[in-house]
């Protein structure tokens, strides 16, 4: 999907008009090095890329504010040897052409003209995180101007963390993020209903992966949002499985966490599905309940409600059912209390979702309360239950893990599901299971 880059001018502006008389900074990613001679594949730096637009490593932008705003560039020089090898380089020019800056320059000229550029302003914003190296630059402009102060050099007084005026903008989606964050979830969907068609026993659950890359691939979306989880059996009780190397068996279920990333947006989808398309009697029980659960907590996502309304209305649903499959003892309120219930389900219901999968934005707000709901804030409703081996629980539960994950859009009466093109009842998924190999 081809972006209008007037998109980051707007954001740059918008910025600028916070920030006031003061200076932000932001560095891209570099590249990164797998192993010899092999780099893995570059991605933006979420918050760069936000601002920016801009897809070349090393490359850092000041926005410049007070009455005079600027935004300027310093990126790679144009090197025609190095695009033989690696291909186009933008260049200063180039860059600052079509991606809308005032100004550009080679990135090697960075240490000369920064420090005069900063000197002008008492504050400077930059995301401040672990890469002491971006964090040691900026500081040695500050001394630099330090050393010239006799000469009429100021230097900026403070540096604040910028994540907290980015995440608030990020947090709430425009229309053209969403229009991306619907085609990324259709996209996903589909790959989601080629597993189904796809899977079948005896099969390794790298082989399914390979089948959810294959759909994202051929629908224009070339890496995954994050590491797929195919999780079949007992692997699905290990949240974060990533191995993906078992060999699928007849009775089992399969869990797949999968989602591509478009145009550096995210989607995210769980579903969960019996290995030879029947689900079992306590399978079937077990998956209704979550089922129940996802659907009370979407109900729950609207405007003006509070984050975690939904967790707490799927934890209400997921506490009801434990106690009448005989998973939890006691009565509703001291299962709550003691949060026994965490034996079977022991993460949250929801996240922000946006350029990363585990979006930026608070939680909760300045009192301590969880934040409310905006209209055109992503999040993921996913509520699960995993039963680990246990003597104290009957043997037919134990190995099962169930999930399921949809993408939502906050909407003022209630949300939008943008993952509804994945099946997710059972007789839909029933009938998708094996169809690849009927």
């Amino acid at each position: 999907m081809k972006t209008d880059m007037s998109i980051f001018y707007k954001r740059r502006k918008e910025l600028l008009d916070v920030i006031g008389n003061s200076v932000a900074i932001l560095f891209n990613s570099i590249e990164v090095f797998r192993n010899r001679d092999s780099h893995y594949k570059f991605r933006s730096d979420s918050y760069f890329h936000y601002l920016a637009g801009f897809p070349e490593p090393g490359t850092v932008i000041l926005l410049l504010g007070g009455k005079e705003q600027k935004s300027i560039i310093f990126c790679q020089a144009k090197d025609k040897d190095k695009e033989i090898w690696n291909g186009h380089i933008f260049g200063p020019d180039q860059a600052a052409k079509e991606f809308l800056f005032d100004e550009a320059y080679d990135i090697s000229q960075i240490s000369d003209i920064a420090p005069k550029l900063i000197a002008k302003f008492p504050k400077i914003f930059s995301i401040i995180d672990n890469n002491l190296c971006h964090q040691n630059m900026i500081h040695s402009w500050i001394d630099s101007n330090k050393k010239l102060k006799r000469s009429g050099y100021k230097s900026p007084e403070m540096i604040i963390d910028l994540a907290r005026f980015m995440d608030r903008m990020r947090c709430v989606k425009t229309d053209s993020e969403i229009k991306i964050m619907q085609h990324a979830a259709d996209i996903s969907s589909k790959a989601h209903i080629r597993a189904m068609q796809f899977t079948k026993p005896n099969l390794f659950e790298y082989q399914v992966e390979a089948e959810l890359l294959h759909e994202f691939m051929q629908n224009g979306a070339v890496e995954p949002a994050y590491l797929s989880i195919v999780a079949s059996g007992s692997n699905a009780c290990t949240l974060h499985y990533i191995n993906n190397d078992t060999k699928m068996k007849d009775g089992d279920l399969l869990l797949i966490d999968a989602g591509c990333e478009l145009d550096s947006y995210a989607s995210d989808i769980t579903r969960t599905f019996p290995v030879n398309g029947k689900f079992s009697p306590i399978q079937k029980d077990l998956y209704e309940l979550v089922l129940a659960s996802q659907k009370a907590a979407i109900l729950k996502v609207k405007a003006g409600n509070r984050f975690m309304d939904p967790h707490e209305a799927a934890l209400d649903v997921l506490i009801d059912g434990f106690i009448q499959l005989g998973l939890c003892k006691g009565n509703h309120d001291e299962i709550k209390e003691t949060e026994s219930y965490k034996q079977f389900f022991m993460h949250r219901t929801s996240h922000w979702l946006g350029m990363d999968v585990h979006d930026v934005g608070d939680y909760v707000d300045e009192e301590g309360k969880p934040i409310r709901l905006e209209k055109n804030n992503v999040l993921t409703i996913e509520p699960g239950c995993y039963i680990q081996k246990n003597e104290n629980i009957p043997k037919e539960f134990w190995g099962i893990g169930i999930r399921i994950e949809d993408d939502v859009c906050v909407s003022e009466l209630g949300c939008e599901v943008l993952s509804r093109l994945a099946p997710k009842e059972i007789k839909e998924i029933e009938d998708l299971v094996g169809a690849f190999n009927e």
